[in-house]
């Protein structure tokens, strides 16, 4: 869907790079190593997004690191438009809204680092998750979003257990219910 407005293949890396995760970084060399794609174009498209005020950069030890200017008033529906190009909104509103009482949902692996993959990691947090209904729905939400999803679950004490061993860099929380 997205490739059909955007034709660069840069430019939609960078939005899934800074737009699906807003705590994501970047610098010129480690985007060209990260993508597999020359220096050149990827400055092209962090100059744009620099220009049109998307991206906001500073400079750490002689790189200019880039990140997601979250104050841009376009800054939601962006990200909005790369969570609905990933699947994520179909996940949430089929999966976790109708699955008894989950407190958090988060995005693993490279897609919770901005990186496209055929894969969506989720591990879910709560009480009383039927399992059964859970499979059935990742199965029809699989079909939705053209992505095999593989996912856990945690009871919140089971979590807290797990937390020191998992990469929290590589976390990126999706949901939260906040009742």
């Amino acid at each position: 869907m997205l490739e059909a407005l955007i034709t660069s293949k840069t430019r939609i890396k960078l939005m899934l790079k800074f737009f699906l995760n807003s705590n994501s970084t970047g610098y010129l060399r480690g985007l060209e190593a990260e993508f597999g794609e020359s220096s050149n174009a990827i400055r092209q498209e962090l100059n744009r997004f620099e220009d049109a005020g998307l991206l906001v950069s500073d400079h750490r030890a002689n790189r200019k690191v880039f990140r997601a200017n979250v104050q841009h008033p376009l800054f939601p529906d962006i990200q909005s438009l790369v969570r609905k190009y990933v699947g994520m909104d179909k996940i949430i509103e089929k999966v976790v809204n109708n699955l008894g009482q989950p407190r958090e949902v988060y995005l693993i692996g490279d897609l919770a680092l901005g990186k496209d993959s055929k894969e969506l990691n989720l591990i879910i947090i709560g009480n009383d998750i039927d399992h059964e209904y859970l499979e059935t729905l990742v199965e029809k939400t699989r079909q939705l979003v053209s992505r095999t999803i593989h996912y856990a679950v945690f009871t919140p004490q089971e979590f807290a257990l797990q937390l020191p061993h998992l990469n929290q860099h590589k976390m990126l929380k999706v949901w939260e219910n906040n009742a």
